[in-house]
């Protein structure tokens, strides 16, 4: 009888072990796609509207830029660099405390302009045209104020607001982007803090970026709450983000 309670003991004791182990390596597991390969961002803001909402959660590509060590700006290796019309997210330059996330304008050694609202690569015009999605445009609070522009930034098509009328951000430059550094712009072009607009810097460093938006994993809108709880806005799920 004592040898068979042993028994007993030792199995469970083995099933015990087999589950910690693989709560161990799944933890592991998820914690080195995180440091590495994907990591999730929530949208704080309405600067990247209407490609992004505030509520919007997303995941962000660590990898295709390269590995970084985690919590530093130092990479293992470079991967690729971001290109023109690419969503980054990226360290913000005046306060390495905080992530933000722009879509990438300038890539180095480009000259960019913008005249009228009409932004100049190398002394070209992106290409842009007046969207008649009201659709979207219904969607966005407060729309009666702003227009919207289907615009290719690069080779990446995509929507942008616009504030008829709003003089602050319609004119900027000629300035060129330096040596390993990007200029990004919000797609809410008259309501986003970016390259515009910083004090200190008008560029980001690419070792700054953390990586390429990917896609919409879950949307919530705390405008719309059942209780104290925010609606989700299915439409958006699983989104890939242009």
């Amino acid at each position: 009888m004592k040898n068979r309670e042993k028994d007993k003991i030792k199995k469970k004791k083995g099933v015990v072990r087999e589950y910690v182990e693989a709560i161990v390596v799944a933890v592991g597991v998820a914690l080195l796609l995180r440091a590495f390969v994907i990591e999730a961002f929530k949208i704080p803001s309405p600067s990247m509207v209407p490609t992004l909402r505030i509520g919007d959660h997303i995941f962000v590509n660590k990898f295709i830029y390269g590995l970084r060590i985690p919590l530093t700006k130092i990479k293992i290796f470079q991967g690729n660099h971001p290109k023109r019309g690419e969503v980054i997210v990226f360290i913000f330059p005046e306060d390495p405390s905080k992530d933000y996330i722009k879509r990438v304008i300038g890539i180095p050694g480009d000259k960019i302009e913008i005249r009228d609202d009409i932004i100049y690569v190398n002394g070209k015009p992106n290409p842009r045209q007046l969207s008649r999605d009201i659709t979207v445009l219904n969607s966005i609070p407060g729309s009666y104020e702003y227009e919207l522009y289907n615009e290719k930034d690069g080779e990446t098509d995509h929507l942008v607001l616009y504030r008829p009328n709003w003089p602050i951000l319609d004119r900027f430059g000629p300035i060129t982007v330096p040596e390993n550094s990007l200029f990004v712009m919000g797609d809410n072009r008259d309501n986003s803090s970016d390259s515009r607009l910083w004090r200190t810097t008008n560029f980001v460093p690419i070792n700054y970026v953390k990586g390429k938006a990917l896609v919409i994993w879950l949307s919530l809108n705390s405008d719309d709450r059942w209780g104290p709880i925010p609606s989700i806005r299915w439409d958006r799920f699983g989104k890939l983000i242009k």
